[in-house]
């Protein structure tokens, strides 16, 4: 299926979600998504099945929470991976009046914003499979009630593409998806050549590049910023980093016109070995990182990088729960729901 009847699909989907109410973003779910679709949500979410399920696990929570919530696309791809698979891929934020607890992260009052990376699966035209990672620890930095180490990367609410056309992108992606691998074949050259240079960073990306991270690791812009509050902690933290088929890894690539995705689930494999990334102990413990990603070029050089990984997995394979120490971090809070004044008798 080209793409652009691939994003025709899922247009009722989004027309809901952009005002969520339960009958009709029920309604358009069920249109939707096969009765049986494998669901792969980040944790805590974990594995479901059905529409039915991620509505009452995911979104039925987050829309109590939030009773105004909705759903901002900000890039949207579709295509047909190498191995002849359809995949639309979402990139956005949940917005809405944070007024009630969301996974025990206690509420403010005010507009609050969780970024999210969702990819499709599609056959036959329903969704067979889905891939999410939503961004709870940017819900918990706004809370201030973030129970972890203090991210290295500036914290901020996601912007769109700088370009303008994240909603309508169209053309052949090829070469930029080998551009993509390209830099990421070349970044996978160190640490077993000593010589920070293999990595060619200057070839691959603009000179003004905005890498966004996820909440825990933070955006940071220009490959100094790339290199100083990502790249070396990160590196030093998991030397031994390997990408994409190696056992259970698994990839899904895409791309349209200056645009390339990827899911992975998992797609890294790597040990903790030593000290500085995240303030991770080096448990000396290998782990798996699902890495959902969007890239976006600019004159031959990679321009601005979307990245979210599934960091409370990652705490999670080495026995940290960081929701547990939420609600440490906030026993002296006021969990309940806060209701605000409409102001009218203040006039």
């Amino acid at each position: 299926m080209n793409s652009d009847a691939l994003k025709i699909l899922i247009k009722p989907f989004q027309s809901a979600m952009m005002d969520v109410e339960e009958t009709a973003t029920r309604k358009a779910m069920h249109d939707l998504f096969a009765p049986d679709a494998e669901l792969h949500m980040c944790h805590p979410f974990g594995d479901l099945m059905g529409p039915d399920a991620l509505w009452s696990t995911c979104i039925e929570p987050l829309h109590a929470a939030m009773p105004d919530l909705e759903r901002r696309d900000m890039i949207v791809l579709a295509g047909t991976t190498p191995e002849g698979r359809d995949w639309i891929g979402c990139m956005g934020n949940y917005m809405g009046t944070f007024i009630a607890p969301f996974m025990d992260i206690p509420p403010t009052g005010h507009l609050a914003h969780m970024r999210y990376h969702e990819f499709y699966q599609l056959k036959d035209g329903k969704i067979t499979s889905m891939q999410a990672i939503w961004d709870m620890p940017e819900l918990m930095m706004q809370t201030g009630a973030w129970p972890m180490a203090p991210q290295l990367g500036k914290f901020l609410c996601t912007p769109a593409p700088m370009s303008g056309d994240g909603l309508n992108v169209s053309g052949d992606g090829q070469a930029t998806m080998d551009h993509v691998m390209g830099m990421l074949t070349a970044l996978c050259k160190y640490p077993s050549d000593p010589d920070p240079a293999v990595m060619e960073l200057d070839e691959f990306w603009h000179p003004r590049f905005n890498w966004y991270g996820p909440a825990g690791i933070g955006t940071m812009r220009g490959i100094s910023g790339f290199r100083n509050w990502h790249q070396i902690p990160f590196l030093r933290g998991m030397p031994d980093r390997k990408l994409d088929a190696m056992g259970d890894l698994m990839s899904e690539w895409f791309g349209q016109g200056e645009y390339v995705c990827e899911t992975g689930w998992p797609n890294m494999r790597l040990t903790l070995s030593d000290d500085g990334w995240m303030g991770i102990a080096p448990a000396g413990k290998e782990v798996l990182l699902r890495s959902l990603d969007f890239w976006r070029m600019e004159n031959g050089l990679i321009r601005e990088n979307w990245v979210l990984v599934d960091l409370l997995d990652l705490y999670a394979q080495v026995g940290v729960d960081v929701f547990a120490r939420l609600r440490e971090f906030n026993k002296a809070r006021n969990l309940g729901p806060i209701t605000v004044p409409s102001g009218m008798s203040q006039l």
